[in-house]
C-alpha cells in the first residue's frame, strides 16, 4: 500500500510562512498529480494547490501569489510554500495524491493531513 508522510505544519504569526511537504512511498506507483487541501471547522474541503505530472500547477483565487506548490519527482514528494498567511489559512491541510492504475484510469490517496494554525 501507499503511505503518505504530511509535515510543515504548526502554528505561525499572521504574515509568516510555512512550507508543507509530503511524501509519497510504499509499492510500486506511478503518481499523476499531487495537490494539497484544506478543510477548517465547520467548512467543506477545498482545494489548495495541485501540480501534473508535468508540473502544471493549479491554485484556488484566493491562494494565488500567496501559495506556491512544487514537486520532486524522485523524492515522491510535494511540498506547498506558503507566505503572507493570516488567520483565515487556519485549518487541517491535506496531502492528495493521484496515481495511475491503468492506462486510463487513476486513484487517490489522502494523507492524514496536518495542522497549521495562524495566530492574528
Amino acid at each position: 500500500q501507499i503511505q503518505l508522510v504530511e509535515s510543515g505544519g504548526g502554528l505561525v504569526q499572521a504574515g509568516g510562512s510555512l512550507r508543507l511537504s509530503c511524501t509519497a512511498s510504499g509499492s510500486s506507483f506511478s503518481i499523476n498529480s499531487m495537490g494539497w487541501y484544506r478543510q477548517a471547522p465547520g467548512k467543506q474541503r477545498e482545494l489548495v494547490a495541485a501540480i501534473t505530472s508535468r508540473g502544471t500547477s493549479y491554485y484556488a483565487n484566493s491562494m494565488k501569489g500567496r501559495f506556491t506548490i512544487s514537486r520532486d519527482n524522485a523524492k515522491n514528494t510535494v511540498y506547498l510554500q506558503m507566505n503572507s498567511l493570516n488567520p483565515e489559512d487556519t485549518a487541517v491541510y491535506y496531502c492528495k495524491i493521484t496515481v495511475q492504475s491503468g492506462f486510463n484510469d487513476a486513484m487517490a490517496y489522502w494523507g492524514k493531513g496536518t495542522l497549521v494554525t495562524v495566530s492574528s
